[in-house]
């Protein structure tokens, strides 16, 4: 694959300090500018000052020019003026107003983490000591930005600006409510959603193991139990383990660990899903505030006086 990782997002929100706050809990590091940090991507996510909270830009990593020259042809034949300049290319997508850019950019190398240890029947990986996961005292940090979720009032033409016009792959489709896009070997970096309304559903955030997926959630509830959403789960599409909280502007943002890879994209069947496993594999059942968040009504209010 030409395209190669979700390198960050923009997102807008009322309440900048207060949500900032939020994501330097949640392990992300502050680098200036509204921008924060990653463990081993740099530079991910970016808060700027918006009227109600949503997406507003996203950033796909490229390997050249050549790849940036297709991305700009597929984008023209959907109709659109893609402006490619340099090592970049940019465009609008037209539903949900997200300006998406792809950069030729070096892709990220991530030094190998070493399994943690399980005991299993049989099997005695960790012998004489307790399990680490409970022994570690750093705290939790995310290691890259793994995907974002969008809500578009026409997923169709969505996703075919992504596929089509931009490159990516489909891994798998929910049916007749969106697809789990690819532009890198995980399983999903970009998945839409069908929505009355476009918006932010979450950003994913990649971790050691299920362990710090459970320490990164725990520290971020105590004393603050409203920032529960979801979990602890693991998905079907995907096989990830997750963990949902939710930021002071109603973004939702997830911990996640063990995400499917797709190296060869000829060993990987898409499967079309429906009801829960569309959903999670196991965990609690979702709250109906993560299919519809509280704020759904207020953002819709705000789209249709805004035109």
């Amino acid at each position: 694959m030409s395209l190669h990782g979700l390198l960050s997002v923009t997102i807008g929100v009322p309440n900048v300090e207060e949500t900032a706050a939020y994501y330097a809990d949640f392990g992300l590091a502050p680098a200036g500018d509204g921008w924060f940090s990653t463990l081993d991507a740099g530079r991910q996510l970016r808060l700027v000052p918006a009227p109600t909270r949503r997406l507003i830009a996203l950033r796909v990593g490229a390997d050249d020019a050549d790849d940036l020259a297709r991305a700009a042809a597929g984008l023209t034949r959907l109709g659109l003026t893609p402006d490619l300049r340099g090592d970049r290319v940019t465009a609008t997508e037209p539903v949900t107003g997200v300006r998406v850019a792809l950069d030729v950019a070096p892709r990220l190398r991530q030094d190998p983490v070493a399994a943690t240890a399980y005991n299993g029947p049989g099997r005695f990986e960790r012998q004489g000591h307790r399990a680490p996961g409970f022994t570690r005292t750093d705290r939790v940090r995310p290691r890259k930005l793994g995907h974002a979720v969008l809500g578009s009032t026409d997923p169709q033409a969505t996703m075919a600006f992504f596929t089509d016009g931009l490159g990516f792959k489909v891994s798998d489709r929910i049916k007749d409510v969106g697809a789990f896009l690819r532009c890198s070997t995980d399983h999903h970096n970009v998945l839409v959603l069908a929505a009355p309304v476009s918006f932010l559903h979450h950003t994913s955030w990649q971790v050691d193991d299920v362990d710090d997926v459970g320490r990164g959630a725990c520290a971020m509830l105590e004393g603050r139990p409203e920032r529960h959403v979801w979990g602890l789960g693991r998905h079907y599409a995907g096989s990830n383990f997750f963990w949902y909280l939710k930021d002071p502007a109603g973004n939702f943002s997830e911990y996640y660990s063990d995400m499917d890879c797709i190296i060869d994209d000829q060993l990987w069947t898409p499967e079309d899903l429906e009801g829960a496993r569309g959903l999670f594999a196991w965990g609690p059942p979702p709250p109906p505030s993560f299919l519809h968040p509280d704020d759904l009504a207020a953002l819709m209010t705000g789209a249709h006086s805004a035109r």
